[in-house]
């Protein structure tokens, strides 16, 4: 390391709390799993990523030298869910410095994470956020800060400005989100720990473990579209993967982190396979592409179809939310059925500087492409055109 290294990376718990969920369920239930996570740029950054490639294969290395802090692994053992077999697993854990690569072709970044899937599935939160803040630190951050504590100042005062009206059938609650793409770790401190003291009433949880563990706020989050696609890859039959999916995490939770993803193959297939026991057992579900207002009224009439009360679940928005948004999708839903809310980028990166638009997905797992049909132009990735052609023919999907 050099002398002026800085590490970006804090703690191996400072990642999403779904990752942890998700790394359990398929230590237990798919340990011999292969995987491949491919990172991607949507958008045009201000200077070419290919520029921090030196630095991100140094902050890679000094990721691979970290271990979980004892205090950490109890933290994680008081979660309920968290099973202690699993926290044991993690104790004697270390990343891998031989399962991830760094190259350029051009002006694009090439990131790939392969190997045992237990063993690269936790690059990918780590690895967005380094590249983030490794971009970000070339901005003027004084002029930065300063544009995000004012806008930061005026998204409490309008959460204070709300409070004063009257509330809905069922409350306003909403979660910080924005760990992977944030401008950095300070600035995501400042922000959920203002959030935590000034607005408790509204700001229920963080993604993000280290800072729940750190404020005292419960740590949010379920499942991802990894979790999901993988199953597509399982041995069973294709049609088949999304109940495989839930039925093994209803096995592994047994109650707990009811919020089912919906998005892997679309709403409208996602539903076909939602049936009355899935519906029961799972407490809500979670929004990530298409319009948030049609697909939580399809989400409404699918529980009255069932004969549920939908005031008895929740529906989750975590596409692309600021405050805004959340504040007219729960003057839409809130008196129907309870509403979550969880915003990432505009908490966390809205600073008056471009935010990036960084993913890193799985793509292959046991040797086999994986794919989503999102529901919403442009999140679909993979390169097997193949197979996303079959996918789409199987869950009648239309091309995108």
């Amino acid at each position: 390391m050099t002398e002026n290294f800085r590490p970006v990376v804090r703690s191996l718990l400072e990642t999403d709390l779904y990752k942890f969920s998700m790394w359990q369920a398929l230590l237990h239930w798919h340990p011999g799993a292969q995987a491949e996570y491919e990172f991607k740029c949507r958008n045009r950054p201000a200077y070419p990523l290919t520029e921090l490639k030196d630095e991100i294969e140094r902050q890679l290395d000094h990721l691979c030298t970290m271990t979980f802090r004892e205090e950490e692994l109890e933290y994680l053992r008081s979660l309920r869910y968290i099973k202690s077999d699993f926290v044991d697993f993690l104790t004697v854990f270390r990343f891998q410095r031989k399962f991830i690569s760094v190259e350029t072709n051009g002006d694009e970044l090439l990131i790939h994470a392969r190997g045992p899937q237990v063993h690269v599935m936790g690059f990918e939160i780590f690895v967005l956020y380094i590249v983030n803040e490794l971009y970000f630190r070339r901005f003027d951050q004084e002029a930065a800060l300063a544009e995000g504590r004012r806008r930061l100042d005026a998204k409490i005062a309008a959460l204070k400005a709300f409070g004063r009206e009257p509330m809905q059938r069922n409350p306003f609650e909403f979660s910080d989100f924005g760990v992977r793409r944030r401008f950095s770790g300070e600035w995501h401190d400042e922000v959920v720990g203002r959030l935590a003291a000034e607005v408790p009433e509204f700001f229920k949880g963080t993604s993000n473990v280290y800072l729940a563990m750190r404020y005292k706020i419960h740590p949010i989050g379920t499942m991802a579209h990894e979790y999901m696609q993988s199953f597509q890859a399982f041995g069973v039959r294709l049609r088949d993967f999304q109940k495989a999916a839930l039925e093994d995490w209803v096995q592994e939770f047994r109650g707990d982190l009811g919020t089912a993803l919906t998005d892997v193959v679309g709403m409208d297939a996602f539903l076909r396979d939602f049936d009355l026991y899935f519906a029961k057992l799972f407490d809500g579900l979670r929004h990530d592409s298409g319009d948030p207002v049609e697909w939580g009224e399809k989400a409404i009439a699918h529980y009255a179809k069932l004969r549920i009360d939908a005031n008895t679940k929740r529906l989750v928005f975590s596409d692309g939310l600021d405050l805004d948004k959340a504040i007219h999708l729960y003057r839409h839903f809130a008196d129907r059925i309870m509403t979550g809310f969880g915003i990432g980028t505009w908490l966390t990166n809205d600073l008056g500087v471009k935010p990036l638009n960084i993913v890193m997905k799985l793509v292959r797992c046991n040797g086999q492409s994986v794919a989503k049909l999102s529901d919403s132009p442009g999140k679909t990735m993979s390169k097997d055109e193949t197979f996303l052609a079959y996918l789409r023919q199987v869950f009648e999907h239309p091309a995108a």
